[in-house]
């Protein structure tokens, strides 16, 4: 039984990367295959963690888990998110995450003080400002190239922790677990890449979810209570003020249309994006909360958290007409449902 979580986990997340790598082979849509690789290291950990459960933890496995889990799966599915959002003004609530992840970064370093972190905390921490005054600055000037910038971090952040994870030797063991849950933890791993999974999955994370969030606002119905401008044409005094109201126009709003919304689900004339992104947004969080869990040291629901946020994933990619016109077998021309088209 032990197994079996992790193991259903792999499976959901590779069915998901097939299709989606799939859909890229016949559409070119770079969120596709930045989403597909992102579902495919969902896969991996998660079958690490099975064989693991099935037949016990070696160092090749721990390092594996480690890489492709704890340390790029939330990064790269957020940028898939950034490619998808490329031609909205997203870019901001992306900045944003950015200098939210390089924040926490540091601040993690002076709460736990990992060992063998050196100066990495504040490359990491100036790195993220970078990255994010610079995405800011392009979603301004409304340049569709921001999601580039965002892949720099992300590429750069995972070439970093494979080249740390392979310089760094590991006592034996080679790995280490949490002796209450079995459930493998980071402390063997110096503070330099220990660092890395906070940036990516904080950044990561945020826009998956609020990527999702957004998303199913722009296609929803909407009521307007709240007004808010980023026309980046209006004086900059204005400009500050609107960005800094956005967040909030936007949660009001996004409420006050959900009755609409729910009534054109009901007639069969809501956009297909609005309840897939929704089911992407509750995967995302779930996959956060158990992540922020075992951080704490909170291990036990950490497996089954994975799980249902991948079932949750495939759900809303499943849903989305945009992402999924036709589902079949991948890389064949097997259909297991004809090709569908938005209504209404």
């Amino acid at each position: 039984m032990t197994a079996l979580v992790p193991a259903l986990t792999a499976i959901v997340a590779v069915i998901l990367a097939l299709g989606l790598l799939d859909q890229w082979r016949e559409r070119r849509g770079t969120y596709q295959l930045v989403w597909g690789l992102g579902m495919a290291f969902f896969g991996v950990a998660s079958g690490c963690e099975a064989l693991a459960a099935a037949a016990g933890w070696n160092e090749a496995l721990y390092r594996t888990w480690y890489l492709t889990g704890a340390a790029w799966t939330a990064g790269w599915l957020g940028l898939g998110t950034a490619f998808l959002l490329g031609r909205t003004r997203f870019g901001y609530a992306f900045a944003f995450g950015l200098f939210l992840a390089g924040l926490f970064t540091l601040l993690t370093q002076r709460r736990f003080e990992y060992p063998g972190a050196g100066f990495a905390p504040v490359l990491y921490f100036v790195g993220a400002g970078i990255l994010a005054v610079a995405v800011g600055i392009e979603t301004y000037f409304q340049n569709e190239r921001w999601p580039r910038i965002a892949a720099i971090g992300v590429v750069g952040a995972t070439i970093a922790s494979a080249v740390l994870m392979a310089a760094t030797p590991l006592p034996a063991p080679g790995y280490a677990i949490d002796p209450a849950t079995g459930q493998p933890v980071a402390e063997l791993l110096p503070g330099s890449l220990r660092l890395l999974t906070p940036f990516m999955n904080i950044s990561g994370g945020f826009a998956l979810a609020f990527g999702a969030l957004f998303s199913a606002y722009v296609f929803m119905p909407k009521r307007r209570i709240l007004a808010y401008s980023l026309d980046p044409g209006q004086p900059g005094d204005q400009f500050l003020f609107n960005l800094l109201i956005a967040p909030v126009a936007i949660t009001v709003n996004f409420f006050a249309s959900l009755p609409q919304a729910l009534a054109d689900l009901a007639r069969g004339r809501l956009h297909s994006r609005v309840p897939a992104t929704l089911l992407i947004a509750a995967g995302g969080f779930v996959a956060s909360a158990g992540d922020a869990l075992s951080r704490f040291g909170v291990t036990a629901p950490f497996a089954i958290a994975k799980l249902i946020a991948a079932i949750l994933l495939l759900a809303g990619f499943l849903v989305s007409i945009e992402v999924f016109r036709e589902i079949r077998v991948p890389f064949t021309s097997l259909r297991l449902a004809a090709a569908r088209r938005e209504r209404g």
